[in-house]
């Protein structure tokens, strides 16, 4: 069965590059463009794993990390940071709402494939 994961950015590029790296792998992806709307994608299906910004309009990625939590169906499903933060502390603070794992913006493709591949198991 193929992997379904969440992307949440605001922004077009980075979606854009971040599905093609996942769908030329083999993932089936779903492309939201803010928390917001990543919660409500969320509500209406069942994914492997949640690719997200840090700082986005509307609802940033730490507040969609808790609030996801809070949802039975999404308690346990792994969530990587694609963010240009870097910061130690911020990085604690999404560990400790739930981030499984952390990526750099600019990001190359296929150490995000290697990443989500850990992550997964697969």
């Amino acid at each position: 069965m193929t992997a379904s994961i969440l992307t949440v950015d605001d922004s077009a590029s980075i979606r854009l590059t971040t599905r093609v790296a996942l769908s030329n792998a083999g993932y089936k992806v779903t492309e939201a463009v803010d928390g917001l709307d990543g919660i409500s994608k969320l509500k209406g299906g069942q994914y492997d794993l949640i690719v997200t910004d840090l700082n986005m309009p509307g609802m940033d990625g730490l507040t969609m990390i808790r609030e996801l939590r809070k949802l039975p169906a999404h308690m346990g499903v792994p969530v990587i940071f694609l963010t240009t933060e870097s910061d130690a502390g911020i990085k604690q603070e999404a560990k400790a709402a739930g981030a499984t794992g952390w990526l750099t913006k600019p990001f190359d493709p296929e150490s995000l494939v290697k990443i989500v591949r850990k992550v997964l198991g697969k």
